[in-house]
């Protein structure tokens, strides 16, 4: 794991196991022109997230049923549909972030984004045009996925490489507390509406309100990206020039070295996808299996949201002074021993109070586990693969655990009648990131200072 480590701690350089000449070290971008990368996320994140807040709606428009439990499983899998496409985003959008620049894939996935949320907003109900509106449905959910598997990668890489070295694990918590800052912004749009129409007024028109509010700001996440200035520059690919004997230097053998960070990076990040799914879930899980009022459960993600929102830059902090391993073990073995008591209150005491304390102190632990995940597989990984490969991690690990996880937990529930299935299913996955945290290597530049191996000469 030396290469790893001096991997890290140099900037992302590949050039010191490649053979190339060193590249120089990219100046840190003002946090000024940093916070338009976050914003721009954000957006894209709320456009996509949206869909998982009015799965019930969406499911009775575009996929009635007499069974309203049957429609709602249809909605989630439609949700899960736009998962499908989230590996081929990353490979196509993720590698173009590494050979023709982070800011131009960041541009092109956002275009992407806003003709997916605009064609969902304005696709007729079943009812008046028949089989053609979940076929569209299904269509647009692809356009969306393609767009955001090819967003994390550019965004977490360009986050990494504009921090000063000290601050990389703050500006990396940015991924993921834009995330759920999206996720709070909608849950509170959410909650509006359900306060101000009736239920007629939200299942007929009301929900598609969420998503043409995210159309409209997609001009201003182009205009803010189009500031931008380059963090993957020529000097870049200089260093990292086809050697006499290989002829082409390929993925594949940049890649081999950093198979243990991709095992590990694999493991962790489908354990946070199942658990940011499960309290995604909590909207629908409130209204369908502890029949709160729909203000209530609309609540749930506002304040899961929130104190994500407040505890991920708190981690990102932490990391970067006691490292991205024990800050990820802390977080994790904490949520861990609270999930099962969690769900098992707020089942056998349900009410408002014991819903948003329970839940809420889950999603506190669990973002100080899930941001230094993350920030240590991008900053392990050379520079001139980072965005394709960390795009391309992400989205398989989201693609196959977040794009099931909804249906996995509302089937669970269904077939087996027990309330306390989310919980058992999160219990599973936070032991695999636990057991996989276990066997990481530290990336942080300040703890890896403190054991940093100075390399022979050639």
């Amino acid at each position: 794991m030396e290469r790893e480590n001096s991997s890290a701690h140099d900037g992302g350089s590949a050039a010191a196991h490649t053979g190339g000449s060193a590249a120089p070290q990219v100046k840190p971008v003002p946090l000024s022109l940093v916070i338009a990368v976050f914003i721009g996320n954000g957006l894209e994140f709320y456009n996509f997230l949206s869909y998982a807040l009015f799965s019930v709606y969406i499911g009775k428009a575009f996929f009635p049923s007499h069974d309203a439990s049957l429609s709602t499983l249809l909605s989630l899998a439609t949700f899960g549909v736009g998962f499908i496409t989230r590996p081929l985003g990353a490979i196509v959008l993720g590698s173009l972030g590494d050979r023709i620049g982070r800011k131009p894939a960041m541009l092109i996935s956002f275009v992407l984004m806003g003709v997916g949320m605009l064609g969902l907003a304005v696709t007729p109900t079943y009812a008046a045009i028949g089989i053609a509106a979940p076929i569209l449905a299904i269509l647009f959910r692809l356009v969306q996925g393609f767009a955001l598997g090819g967003e994390v990668g550019p965004t977490t890489a360009y986050m990494i490489e504009a921090a000063p070295a000290h601050r990389r694990g703050l500006y990396g918590s940015m991924q993921y507390t834009t995330q759920d800052a999206s996720s709070l912004i909608a849950a509170l749009v959410a909650v509006g509406l359900s306060a101000l129409l009736t239920a007629g007024q939200m299942q007929e028109w009301g929900w598609r309100i969420t998503f043409l509010i995210g159309v409209l700001i997609v001009p201003f996440g182009l205009y803010i990206r189009n500031k931008l200035p380059e963090t993957m520059h020529a000097a870049d690919d200089a260093a990292l020039a086809p050697d006499a004997t290989s002829g082409t230097l390929t993925r594949r053998r940049l890649l081999r070295p950093y198979l243990r960070v991709i095992a590990c990076g694999l493991a962790l990040l489908a354990s946070g996808t199942i658990g940011s799914y499960v309290l995604t879930y909590m909207t629908t899980y409130s209204l369908q299996t502890l029949r709160m009022p729909a203000g209530v459960a609309f609540g749930v993600t506002v304040v899961t949201s929130a104190l994500a929102v407040l505890f991920e830059p708190v981690s990102g902090a932490l990391s970067d002074r006691f490292g991205r391993k024990p800050v990820i073990l802390v977080g994790c073995g904490l949520t861990l021993a609270s999930v099962l008591p969690v769900f098992w209150i707020i089942n056998r005491f349900p009410s408002t109070l014991t819903l948003y304390a329970g839940l809420g102190w889950c999603a506190a632990l669990f973002a100080i586990a899930t941001p230094p995940v993350i920030i240590g597989l991008t900053e392990a990984l050379p520079k001139r693969i980072r965005s394709g490969a960390v795009a391309t991690i992400y989205a398989l690990s989201i693609s196959i655990f977040g794009g099931t996880t909804q249906v996995v937990i509302d089937g669970l529930i269904r077939i087996t009648h027990n309330p306390l299935a989310p919980a058992w299913y999160w219990l599973f996955a936070l032991a695999v990131g636990f057991a996989a945290a276990l066997s990481l290597h530290e990336s942080a530049p300040a703890k890896i200072r403190q054991y940093a191996v100075v390399p022979q000469a050639a």
